[in-house]
């Protein structure tokens, strides 16, 4: 599997990093903010910020997605507006990363600063059938807590 980055920010590799695995064990490239100026992100505020970057999957066997930064969300309440992002196979446009501030405290978004991670993994593409019932197991129709806690 091949994935290809493109530069759609000439500030990428001389500003601003490329997106890269933080350690040899890290499953996802870190996305950076590929902004001019700061952004504060209000409590329970919305925004958009762009990493800069855009990618060419191999096929439509894979998919990438956009994960938060556990410490963005741990220690400042910073999360992604969507939970995870999906990068399908086809699109070319510049990654965009929506974040949200949980958290009562404003928050500041600084040029360069690690956003999201990025991970690309298969993806399993299904042939939808449509039946009458399904197969009958042990937990049948038992929602959520029906096995216990």
């Amino acid at each position: 599997m091949t994935l290809k980055l493109k530069a759609v920010s000439p500030k990428l590799g001389k500003e601003l990093p490329w997106p890269s695995r933080a350690t040899e064990g890290s499953a996802g490239l870190d996305l950076a903010a590929c902004i001019d100026r700061d952004v504060t992100i209000a409590p329970r505020q919305l925004v958009c910020i762009p990493t800069g970057v855009a990618i060419a999957l191999p096929g439509p066997e894979y998919v990438a997605l956009v994960f938060a930064r556990s410490g963005l969300g741990i220690k400042h309440g910073i999360a992604l507006s969507n939970g995870v992002g999906v990068i399908d196979s086809d699109y070319r446009g510049e990654l965009q990363v929506g974040l949200t501030n949980l958290s009562d405290t404003p928050y500041t978004i600084r040029p360069g600063d690690r956003i999201a991670q990025l991970v690309v993994t298969p993806v399993v593409l299904p042939q939808v059938e449509i039946v009458e019932e399904l197969e009958d197991t042990g937990r049948g129709t038992g929602g959520f807590g029906s096995t216990g806690l």
